[in-house]
């Protein structure tokens, strides 16, 4: 074995070192985010007529800003789903109206986003118009707020149905008087959408969609909703008018967290 001088044992060790440093110094390299599976679309590309208000893009949200994973407002599904959609809108086109979506696939870190928010007892900046009645220890006890979603699953999505032709909405504004989401309709935020007795994402059960309160031509506006989808395959939570899922779906046990935008729907395999 050749043996190495002083002076080439205190060379190698010198680089060694500063390989080192430059090695802990060097930026880490970001993961990239997850992609859809080649079957989840953009609602869109299914059928450009179905009208999109994508909230938790905007701070016009229980949350009270935008949340994370949302990165660009577009409605992303499975491809069944979407296409059940688009056949329920087919029907209520003829008949003068419009499906509007206010969420649809929702990445776990959207979820997440939510189970942080609900552990902030401290913030309750949109507690007046989203959840007056409920105090927020009770969210997750009470079934409002949970660690998983099936929107996660990308087949679940929360719609309502607009009378054509769709007025134009006041945009949210930040810090504006809020009004509770059970108010009568003239006086809760305005929504272009039918009268449903609550605006979409209310925490309370006048928001279950067969509540006994809820009478007259705002029942009936829901019961639209709910024949003309399920129907067709969708199957509707009873606490909220507002959420379908479509059956069978063809991720019932997967939890996707890959981010809302144009980006995680191309190049795929």
């Amino acid at each position: 074995m050749t043996r190495l001088s002083r002076a080439a044992r205190g060379v190698i060790t010198a680089v060694a070192a500063l390989l080192t440093v430059t090695a802990a110094s060097a930026p880490a390299r970001a993961t990239p985010d997850p992609r859809a599976p080649k079957d989840f679309v953009a609602l869109s590309t299914v059928d450009p007529t179905i009208i999109q208000e994508m909230r938790y893009f905007t701070p016009h949200n229980f949350v009270g800003e935008r949340v994370d994973g949302y990165r660009q407002p577009i409605c992303v599904l499975t491809r069944p789903a979407a296409e059940g959609l688009h056949r329920a809108q087919r029907q209520l086109l003829r008949h003068g109206y419009s499906l509007k979506v206010y969420d649809c696939y929702r990445p776990q870190r959207a979820v997440d986003h939510f189970v942080r928010w609900a552990e902030d007892l401290d913030d309750e900046t949109m507690k007046a118009e989203f959840y007056p009645e409920v105090d927020k220890t009770r969210l997750f006890a009470d079934g409002y707020i949970a660690e998983r979603s099936g929107h996660s699953r990308g087949s679940t999505m929360d719609l309502t149905i607009v009378r054509l032709p769709a007025r134009p909405t006041r945009p949210y504004t930040p810090g504006r008087p809020l009004v509770p989401c059970f108010a009568p309709e003239r006086e809760r935020f305005p929504d272009n959408s039918l009268d449903m007795g609550t605006g979409f994402d209310c925490f309370d059960p006048l928001a279950h969609t067969l509540d006994p309160r809820v009478q007259g031509q705002q029942r009936a506006n829901r019961l639209l909703l709910k024949n003309t989808l399920e129907k067709l395959g969708f199957v509707n939570l009873a606490e909220e008018w507002w959420h379908y899922t479509y059956k069978p779906e063809p991720y019932p046990d997967t939890y996707f967290d890959f981010p809302v935008a144009w980006k995680s729907l191309s190049a795929r395999r």
